[in-house]
């Protein structure tokens, strides 16, 4: 479904950011991207929705393609109507309109008033707490109903691929597996396809089915999800485990010693 082909994005003519990042996202799959702030994630999902202009940013060689159509190159509208939906993080909701006016606000694309009627009671069966919330100023929502509330929204338009951006972010432990769950659930029933970043690695491996691992601008390691929660650098960079079993302390993670066993 998506396909990002030796990808390089630099930004004001002058910072090279990606280096020549490489991934696939399979239809009807979640796909999760790995690694530490800075590392080049979100620049990643930007650069597949278009929206690097806006930072002064560009992607200067690769291609990304949709179903088999380039879609690099092209401005950030044209991408969406094509089925490209991007969730950021941080919850940026409409805070003064209400819960479904906000989900209508969603479906920009659709012009066919009872499909949109038709995706607003879809999005209500599998967020419940957005039907009891319909006419609620968005911005009075908890953070865990506001991530529901974007999630919702980006469903609206009946997107090929969703990008999600740190769903995870701020949010309670128990609010965190619900909305997870919803998300499998969303891709068993809808056939969804998600590009996940997430930095709760033991999470997004649980819940993806592909995984990618990302340092300073490229992909250093990729695999099946649950080859990748096996793996003893990523238990250890990213799940805090070491060879032994051992959870590590948060002293000792912060201050290891990297292996440079990444690029072997």
């Amino acid at each position: 479904m998506l396909n990002l082909n030796n990808i390089e994005v630099i930004y004001n003519n002058v910072v090279l950011v990606l280096r020549g990042v490489s991934l696939q996202v399979k239809e009807g799959s979640i796909t999760t991207l790995l690694g530490a702030n800075g590392a080049g994630k979100t620049t990643t999902l930007k650069a597949i929705s278009g929206l690097l202009r806006a930072e002064r940013g560009e992607v200067t060689k690769g291609s990304v393609e949709l179903a088999g159509q380039r879609i690099d190159g092209k401005p950030a509208h044209e991408i969406v109507n094509q089925g490209v939906v991007q969730v950021f993080e941080g919850r940026r909701v409409f805070d003064q309109l209400t819960v479904e006016e906000n989900l209508i606000a969603g479906a920009h694309t659709q012009r066919d008033m009872g499909k949109v009627r038709q995706r607003t009671e879809a999005v209500y069966s599998y967020f419940p707490r957005l039907r009891e919330r319909r006419s609620q100023l968005a911005g009075y929502l908890s953070g865990g109903e506001q991530q529901m509330l974007v999630i919702g929204r980006a469903l609206m338009s009946d997107p090929k691929v969703i990008l999600l951006d740190e769903p995870s972010l701020g949010l309670a432990p128990l609010v965190v597996e619900e909305i997870f769950g919803r998300l499998k659930r969303l891709q068993q029933e809808e056939r969804l396809t998600v590009l996940l970043v997430e930095q709760n690695a033991n999470l997004a491996l649980g819940l993806a089915d592909h995984g990618y691992v990302m340092e300073n601008g490229r992909i250093v390691l990729e695999g099946p999800a649950a080859s990748l929660r096996d793996n003893s650098d990523v238990k250890e960079f990213y799940l805090g485990i070491s060879e032994h079993g051992a959870r590590k302390s948060y002293r000792e993670v912060k201050h290891y010693r990297r292996r440079k066993r990444w690029l072997s």
